[in-house]
């Protein structure tokens, strides 16, 4: 551990006036690295950098043990912080979506893009595996499964999809794998290899 991480971490577990100092100096590091790791995103205000830093400082009170000094003190910090980001950015991005707008009829060809630019047989071959997949997954899923793959494949976070449907993520983990074993199955009884089923993510 460097000493510039043990400083860190002696502030840190201090009395309250040194551990405040430390907070202070801590919060606004990361806000000057969240501004630079964020700088091509405009939209987000100076609240929402701020949210995510105090909510960044109180992870790293409460994992302070788990730090092992294997990068810098302030690496690992803004590590956290930038997950913390992005993980309220894709809550943000998914608020206003609706479970059945995601898994609407239609969306999954967006998401799943056909390779315009390569060889026609290409893409072509590559939207009949796409219409096959979708035939596996209103043939063969459950209606539980069905609805997580959908979602899924359009984007949606596991853990949103887990709040969406009264669950969690472990539960929801296990669900779109085991629909995903079924549609390899059905797949393959369509001519699909496990390459083509792969190729696909």
């Amino acid at each position: 551990m460097t000493p510039t991480s043990q400083s860190w971490i002696q502030q840190l577990h201090g009395e309250d006036g040194v551990r405040d100092i430390a907070l202070t100096d801590l919060g606004n590091l990361l806000t000057e690295r969240l501004q630079k790791a964020f700088r091509s995103r405009p939209d987000l205000t100076t609240a929402f950098l701020d949210d995510i830093v105090q909510e960044t400082l109180i992870k790293i009170l409460n994992s302070l043990g788990s730090f092992e000094g294997r990068s810098a003190f302030e690496t690992w910090a803004t590590t956290i912080a930038i997950h913390t980001a992005y993980s309220e950015l894709r809550k943000k991005k998914w608020k206003d979506v609706s479970l059945e707008q995601v898994i609407s009829d239609g969306s999954h060809t967006d998401h799943l893009s056909i390779d315009k630019e390569g060889a026609p047989n290409l893409s072509s071959d590559r939207r009949e595996l796409i219409d096959a997949m979708y035939q596996a997954i209103r043939e063969t899923l459950t209606e539980k499964q069905r609805t997580a793959m959908m979602a899924e494949l359009n984007g949606m976070p596991l853990e949103e999809i887990a709040r969406r449907t009264d669950s969690n993520r472990n539960a929801v983990y296990k669900l779109t794998h085991d629909a995903r074993m079924r549609m390899k199955q059905s797949l393959e009884k369509m001519g699909y290899t496990s390459e083509d089923w792969f190729s696909m993510k």
